[in-house]
């Protein structure tokens, strides 16, 4: 794979920028070893899922589109992971910059080997160079990237603001909810935590939850572990809508994504894997697309759990939550989802296990939700997805709550 950087002019930094990064750079060796680089927040790769008019690909163009993200751990210093690894067209940034969300001072330029822009072929990515900037556990960055052609992004679906032109995009902009390039962002720190990626879909990614206020139960339970024990753990969100265990859809299934959107971040310790229900659920009449059975589930459960413990890394299973009600519900899926909970529980390959089905279940109506946390009875809202992070016992991430 070759990436090519085109020669441009770099952007020029104001004077307290690059005092900040010629400090980074030049601490003692003994500094540098004790420092960390962990990733503070990712977004899966995933085909362009043509959200456009008609079916048509929704793309950016000569427009700039800023993206806020919440890290998960406090930062000296940051860097990007722009990801083109899915995508069918080159990808050309023409101007990267980072700055703190809510704070007035100019923003920092990101560079990619010491250059403003970077082209990345179909397949490929590109991580940028550090940039010095100092932020608390839980604050928001704001990257703004540029694009100056047409461009497929091919990373899952976040809440971004889009400005045309090469523009500061302020915080006043609105709210689009849309495929973007960024897949990670790397924090460097003193103290290294551990590090938990959630891997799931539309109800792990948050599909539902209202944009832009980090109500997804991923960022719920980071925000409970953070002030219970204070840079310990990094939750990261690894879900995408549509996704299923064993087979391919709108987006790579779990068993074909584990290395690029697990295995290949550092640091990674533990794997909440909360997937399946779009795998049992039928594709259309019961009869003709029924969906996966229970042991063709367990076989790609144990599949993901021998894999990542290959790595050292431990997998804790998620019970399937009620759909009773929702599209394609019918008592053949119903009757699996009961077989994998059973497996889930009582089966002893998880290191340990969260109930979100105990969680959320109509006491009433075990198969179903109750009306005042869904929206669809499948996907929780707001209160549904802050019943399921206040559900996980935070001990299971070596975390004694205060």
């Amino acid at each position: 794979m070759v990436l090519r950087f085109p020669r441009v002019r770099r952007l020029v930094w104001n004077a307290a920028a690059a005092a900040m990064l010629a400090l980074c750079l030049a601490v003692p060796a003994t500094a540098q070893d004790a420092a960390h680089w962990v990733p503070a927040w990712i977004a899966s790769p995933t085909p362009d899922r043509l959200d456009g008019p008609g079916g048509s690909s929704l793309q950016f163009e000569r427009q700039s589109v800023r993206q806020d993200m919440r890290l998960g751990t406090a930062a000296q210093a940051l860097r990007f992971r722009i990801s083109n690894e899915l995508g069918t067209a080159p990808l050309r940034i023409g101007a990267a910059s980072v700055r703190l969300a809510d704070a007035a001072q100019p923003a920092q330029a990101v560079l990619f080997g010491g250059r403003a822009e970077a082209v990345l072929p179909p397949g490929g990515v590109v991580l940028s160079d550090p940039v010095a900037l100092r932020v608390p556990a839980l604050a928001e960055v704001a990257l703004t990237l540029y694009f100056p052609d047409a461009v497929r992004p091919a990373v899952r679906r976040t809440a971004v603001r889009v400005a045309d032109g090469k523009a500061d995009v302020p915080a006043a902009t609105a709210l689009s909810y849309r495929q973007n390039v960024v897949s990670a962002v790397y924090a460097q720190t003193t103290a290294r935590p551990r590090v938990v990626v959630a891997l799931g879909d539309s109800i792990t990614e948050g599909a539902t939850a209202s944009r832009g206020r980090h109500g997804d139960w991923p960022a719920l339970l980071a925000a409970r572990l953070e002030q219970a024990c204070p840079g310990q753990v990094v939750v990261l969100n690894a879900g995408i809508s549509g996704n299923k265990l064993l087979d391919a859809g709108r987006s790579p299934s779990a068993l074909s994504r584990l290395d690029r959107d697990v295995l290949a971040l550092p640091g990674v310790d533990q794997v909440l894997l909360f997937e399946g229900i779009n795998d049992i659920r039928h594709g259309g009449a019961p009869a003709l697309a029924p969906g996966r059975n229970a042991a063709d589930m367990i076989l790609g459960y144990r599949q993901v759990i021998d894999r990542l413990s290959q790595h050292g890394i431990a997998t804790i299973g998620a019970t399937l939550t009620p759909f009773g009600g929702s599209e394609r519900y019918e008592p053949v899926a119903a009757a699996t989802r009961q077989a994998l909970n059973d497996f889930i529980r009582n089966g002893k390959a998880f290191s340990a296990v969260i109930d979100f089905d105990a969680a959320l279940r109509a006491p009433d109506a075990p198969e179903s939700l109750p009306a005042a946390i869904t929206r669809d009875h499948l996907h929780p809202n707001d209160a549904g997805y802050a019943r399921m992070a206040d559900a996980i016992d935070l001990s299971l991430f070596g975390c004694t709550a205060r």
